[in-house]
């Protein structure tokens, strides 16, 4: 075997397994960034429907008139989801519904159900419209009215 000191010609590939570990990383490393934010957006919402069915039910049970009780049902799904970051109107998402009539008759359970669609992100508005690019998370909870309560309309 003979060993030249003569320097070696220049690659034409020198630096290339940088530039390819680079254009690698970025296809592999932005889904997977994407991924995470979305699946972090999902759970927060699915967190938030669940804590808003369940206060939403405890407001609805504890106030003086279905009136009442239905207004401060849809503040406690505003405030579950403001919680979380969602700035939604809670009316919108909230579903009551009665056993019996009027809905707080002691005895009585009164179902809740809180649905919300969580948009993708970076998904512009524009294109929602045409396609469903959201992930619908849904929470219902029912609770009961206290038997020993006064009738209330």
């Amino acid at each position: 075997m003979s060993v030249s000191s003569e320097p070696r010609a220049a690659d034409s590939e020198e630096g290339a397994a940088v530039v390819e570990f680079l254009g690698v990383s970025v296809l592999l490393l932005v889904p997977l960034v994407y991924l995470v934010v979305t699946l972090s957006q999902v759970h927060a919402a699915a967190f938030a429907v669940e804590g808003a069915a369940r206060e939403a039910a405890r407001a609805m049970v504890t106030a003086d008139s279905s009136a009442a009780g239905a207004a401060r049902a849809a503040a406690a799904t505003r405030i579950a989801l403001g919680d979380q970051g969602f700035d939604v109107d809670g009316a919108d998402l909230l579903t009551l519904e009665c056993s019996a009539d009027p809905c707080l008759t002691p005895g009585a359970t009164i179902g809740v159900s809180v649905r919300y669609e969580v948009p993708l992100p970076l998904v512009p508005p524009g294109l929602r419209g045409w396609v469903p690019l959201g992930v619908p998370v849904e929470s219902a909870h029912v609770a009961s009215v206290e038997d020993h309560a006064a009738v209330r309309p």
